[in-house]
């Protein structure tokens, strides 16, 4: 699993598009609209914080978890400039090691898929599942099996920003769904470029491996929505919202 150490000073900046209130307030709605009280929340894989940090604006009681050092450094730095007081955790998600029980956790922007196949991202369902009160809700996304293959695939993507020239480049393996990533980062040092460099890879997964796993975990009532949707998704999702609640 990556550890984001070259990403973490650039990810905020790639991923400007993300538009985390948006998110948050999905979420807010998704659990009005199952007339659920999230309590004590979980950011699982919370990386920069932004999250984090949106939910705390809309009143919800929540901290972060993240496996990266660089990534929470910047969580830190963004909640104390923000004047929000948050706890975040070093931890893996498959190895998740918390203080007490929580009510709600979520997972966003594709996290879980970052995961090594599917016995390591059944553990992190399991202990997720393992500190989370009865009838609590999980709630998470993931990149699509279409999205690996139509999407990203052996495509290679080039951002330039002001700040940074990034090349994206993607390797992708049929059998297993995977797709590895190799991310070069150019930064401007006076009339020089400083290189740094990421690799990590993705797997997706069925619906119906994913609703094997919840269950396993002791999740039910498990549900698929589109992205920021409400409605089911589409044959041509990008990135599918998964609804989950604790049941044993």
């Amino acid at each position: 699993m990556a550890a984001y150490s070259a990403f973490a000073q650039y990810y905020d900046l790639l991923t400007e598009n993300v538009e985390y209130p948006k998110r948050a307030d999905y979420l807010l709605e998704h659990w009005k609209r199952l007339g659920y009280d999230p309590g004590l929340t979980l950011d699982l894989a919370c990386g920069t914080g932004s999250l984090t940090l949106e939910l705390y604006r809309r009143g919800v009681d929540v901290y972060g978890v993240d496996a990266s050092v660089e990534m929470l450094s910047e969580a830190r730095i963004k909640c104390a400039d923000a004047g929000a007081d948050l706890l975040f955790l070093r931890q893996k998600m498959q190895d998740l090691d918390l203080y007490g029980t929580v009510k709600t956790a979520v997972c966003t922007l594709d996290s879980l898929n970052h995961l090594e196949g599917e016995e390591e991202l059944g553990k992190a369902f399991e202990k997720v599942s393992f500190f989370m009160d009865p009838g609590g809700r999980f709630f998470f996304d993931v990149n699509t099996p279409y999205k690996h293959r139509e999407v990203l695939g052996n495509h290679t993507f080039v951002y330039d920003l002001e700040q940074v020239y990034c090349v994206w480049q993607n390797r992708f393996h049929p059998a297993s769904c995977r797709v590895d990533l190799d991310l070069d980062f150019f930064e401007r040092e006076g009339k020089l470029y400083r290189r740094s460099r990421e690799h990590f890879s993705e797997w997706a997964y069925p619906q119906g491996t994913l609703v094997s796993l919840l269950e396993r975990a002791g999740f039910g009532e498990i549900q698929f929505f589109g992205e920021l949707s409400f409605a089911p998704p589409e044959p041509d999702c990008q990135r599918w919202m998964v609804s989950a609640k604790k049941i044993k």
